[in-house]
């Protein structure tokens, strides 16, 4: 047996918040697992600390199933991405721990190599089309294959997914931002929304890039959940004539009948799943074919344990891996997922910021980034370390995601 001895939540912010569980065994293997949950850390931290460590000391750490299982049948409140987000950080804790006794990188415990390295796309955005053509050609020269395109919307300050700051080295990073208060309190940023000006406007710019990159560059798209689905449905079919990698999350989908309109409407390709927690809430979008991709994170979605058992159900149904990869997936989580990546058949594209200077003098990884592939590289485990007197310098910071209003001052999906 290989009873875990200790476990301790780490929370850190060197630029945005983390939140780290550190698992140790009897023998003083340590695994880390990522349980952030961007804007509710502390929620978190809390569950795993008063409600979930105290049941892990003595557990063979070996036992993933099992212990995955005993978390979350155990609690009876299930899912809900609090609950979730805890799980995960255990489970890929665990995993880290396995490929570390077995002295494996932890792409070989899934099945080893199913490709030289997973797809990454860039995220490319502008207020205007010079700002966004401009960050597109960083982000080729950076070698990304693949590029989000996110814009400013003529009439509005803000929007969604367009950056407000650049990465050390070029790429832009922060488009998720958050403001305290003089008061010192954190209060969420509220920005203004336009729907038709929206749909008016994001198709002449798909027409511009497209002109001016051809027509071979994938690309992507966000709707962050803002759309109706009649909304979407417009939006896909006036995007077809330029053949989009995908649409995303282009109306809520915890709706998922409302795929079947938007289905039936146009041919785009959608991704969506971000928000969800388990197998579940993909059930009917994958078992009726009404999505291609499936865009859930291993931080909010159980683990790798669970996000592995949510790909191999998509691959029944010919519906491909798009996990979801901002700069609020820890680089633990972000190891995870290219562990991922690199082992299942169905994988289709991975989401990728780099991280901050200052976040990766806490987080020490091995992955690299080659000719627009990810790969984990070849470290034990999950390739990943926490150098924990760093950690120590960032205390935590309270942050929220916007808000969004309708012009009229209704509260709308940001």
């Amino acid at each position: 047996m290989t009873a875990i001895a200790a476990a301790e939540v780490i929370v850190t912010s060197p630029g945005r918040n983390f939140v780290t569980l550190k698992v140790t065994t009897a023998d003083g293997v340590v695994g880390l697992g990522d349980a952030t949950l961007n804007g509710r850390e502390l929620a978190v931290a809390v569950y795993l600390a008063d409600h979930v460590i105290p049941l892990l000391i003595g557990r063979d750490a070996m036992n993933t199933e099992d212990t995955w299982q005993y978390l979350y049948r155990g609690a009876y409140w299930r899912r809900g991405p609090v609950t979730m987000a805890a799980i995960a950080a255990v489970d890929m804790a665990l995993w880290d721990i396995k490929a570390r006794y077995a002295e494996l990188p932890l792409y070989q415990l899934l099945g080893g190599q199913s490709r030289k390295g997973a797809l990454a796309y860039g995220h490319a955005s502008g207020a205007d089309t010079e700002q966004l053509f401009d960050s597109i050609r960083e982000h080729l020269d950076l070698g990304y294959k693949a590029i989000r395109v996110q814009t400013g919307i003529p009439g509005l300050d803000s929007v969604y997914g367009v950056a407000a700051s650049k990465a050390g080295d070029g790429e832009r990073y922060d488009y998720e931002p958050a403001r305290r208060s003089a008061s010192g309190r954190a209060l969420p940023v509220e920005e203004a929304w336009d729907t038709r000006a929206y749909l008016r406007h994001v198709p002449t710019v798909f027409e511009a890039v497209r002109n001016e990159f051809g027509a071979e560059l994938p690309l992507l798209h966000d709707g962050h959940h803002r759309m109706t689905p009649r909304e979407a449905a417009h939006l896909g079919k006036s995007l077809e004539p330029y053949d989009l990698f995908w649409l995303e999350d282009c109306t809520p989908g915890e709706d998922q009948d409302a795929l079947r309109y938007v289905r039936s409407q146009t041919t785009t390709p959608l991704a969506i799943g971000e928000v969800f927690n388990t197998v579940y809430d993909f059930q009917t979008l994958i078992t009726e074919r009404l999505i291609d991709y499936v865009r859930a994170a291993v931080t909010h979605a159980g683990g790798i344990t669970h996000l592995k058992k949510i790909a191999d159900f998509a691959s029944i149904y010919g519906i491909k891996t798009g996990f979801h990869g901002p700069t609020d997936v820890s680089p633990v989580g972000q190891a995870a997922h290219l562990h991922l990546d690199l082992a299942l058949h169905n994988f289709g594209i991975q989401e990728y910021m780099r991280h901050s200077d200052e976040t990766l003098e806490v987080f020490r990884t091995s992955l690299t980034f080659e000719d627009g592939l990810l790969h984990p590289g070849e470290q034990i485990g999950l390739g990943v370390t926490i150098d924990a007197d760093e950690a120590r310098k960032h205390s935590y910071e309270p942050a929220y995601l916007p808000v969004n209003r309708l012009l009229d001052g209704t509260a709308h999906d940001w």
